[in-house]
């Protein structure tokens, strides 16, 4: 740092005479605004070969800058002639309280990289006796500023990592809550039907989940009240739930990619055909919420229902072109329950293929 400032010693004068040059003043300033350059540019970097903060030989090295501080003067004087700092809602530094040597270090830093960028683009001249202050205050802070660059440094290199290695910390949740108003209708050609209307809710809580940006954990928890009406089991409504008030998990599933074409899933709890095979029927059919009236209406209940609905799955779906797709899957009605006939083999239990084509 001593020679640093002997340097600019040696600097000043030249830059002092070139106000009295008369002929090639455009050359003089130039040079002294490259000058200048050179100058802020080591200043920035005195401290970057600190790795460690030395011995502390001064008390006033471990307070904190005070407003009536001569740094924190020469600091005020910097950010309001060259707008250091704009983080105040009016872009003024309205420094009114002490700063800790590591906030008045970076305040600094971010002086210097104005002046730098002030001096590179020609738009503003820099003082020789901002210069100096900037040396002086370079010195008495440079432990401050060779840890400040070494934190950076830190930083950059854990964000570094997180970025290579990024994935979901939180769980999305989607919320869907529905209410029907229903009533049954006869005809002439319809046995006598006596049921009521009725008014029922269902509601839905989603939390979806990933850990690599590319897999789903899929969670559901849900409640409903719903009666059936007492026509035909086929004839049920779209939304139909009955948890008798209490909040059910009606919904868990994991899927995950295995290389490029194919992904596979398996379901915990209550996961059906229909959670894990390609879906190419209407869209718009297909959402208890938003599609059809009638579950029948949405799908075959004798390929894509079996057991109570307490089903295990294990499925894979593989991509074989743009148009063509497979998806196999095995579901276990009870595979959770290792007694009598059942488990994941021994009890109600089916398999699908299916060849999907979508022109």
């Amino acid at each position: 740092m001593n020679k640093l400032i002997w340097n600019l010693v040696k600097f000043a004068p030249a830059v002092l005479a070139a106000g009295l040059v008369m002929t090639g003043a455009s050359a003089v300033k130039a040079e002294s605004n490259q000058e200048m350059l050179d100058q802020i540019q080591k200043y920035s970097t005195t401290g970057q070969a600190v790795n460690t903060m030395g011995q502390v030989n001064s008390i006033s090295q471990l307070r904190d800058v005070a407003p009536g501080d001569w740094a924190f003067s020469a600091l005020r004087n910097l950010v309001e002639r060259y707008d250091c700092l704009d983080g105040y809602p009016n872009r003024t530094f309205q420094g009114n309280r002490a700063l800790t040597r590591y906030e008045f270090a970076a305040g600094l830093n971010a002086c210097m990289e104005q002046m730098e960028r002030l001096i590179t683009t020609g738009s503003t001249n820099v003082e020789p006796t901002d210069l100096s202050q900037i040396t002086r205050l370079v010195d008495e802070f440079e432990a401050e500023l060779a840890t400040l660059g070494t934190r950076v440094d830190n930083l950059e290199g854990r964000l570094g990592e997180v970025e290579d290695n990024q994935f979901s910390t939180t769980t999305k949740l989607k919320g869907e809550a529905i209410f029907t108003l229903a009533t049954g209708l006869d005809g002439p050609n319809v046995s006598a039907f006596n049921d009521n209307t009725t008014l029922s809710q269902r509601t839905r809580l989603n939390f979806e989940s990933s850990f690599t940006g590319k897999d789903n954990l899929h969670l559901r928890l849900e409640q409903g009240n719903f009666g059936r009406f007492g026509v035909s089991n086929s004839a049920r409504l779209g939304a139909d739930e009955n948890t008798d008030g209490a909040v059910e998990l009606t919904d868990l599933w994991y899927s995950f990619p295995v290389g490029d074409a194919i992904t596979m899933h398996l379901g915990a709890s209550k996961t059906e055909f229909e959670d894990v095979v390609t879906d190419l029927y209407n869209p718009y059919m297909e959402s208890s919420g938003s599609g059809s009236l009638t579950r029948f209406l949405r799908r075959n209940p004798a390929v894509y229902r079996i057991g109570d609905n307490e089903n295990q799955t294990v499925a894979a779906n593989l991509e074989l072109s743009d148009q063509f797709s497979v998806d196999l899957a095995y579901t276990a009605a009870k595979g959770n329950d290792p007694a009598g006939r059942n488990g994941l083999f021994n009890g109600d239990n089916a398999a699908l293929a299916q060849l999907n084509w979508n022109p």
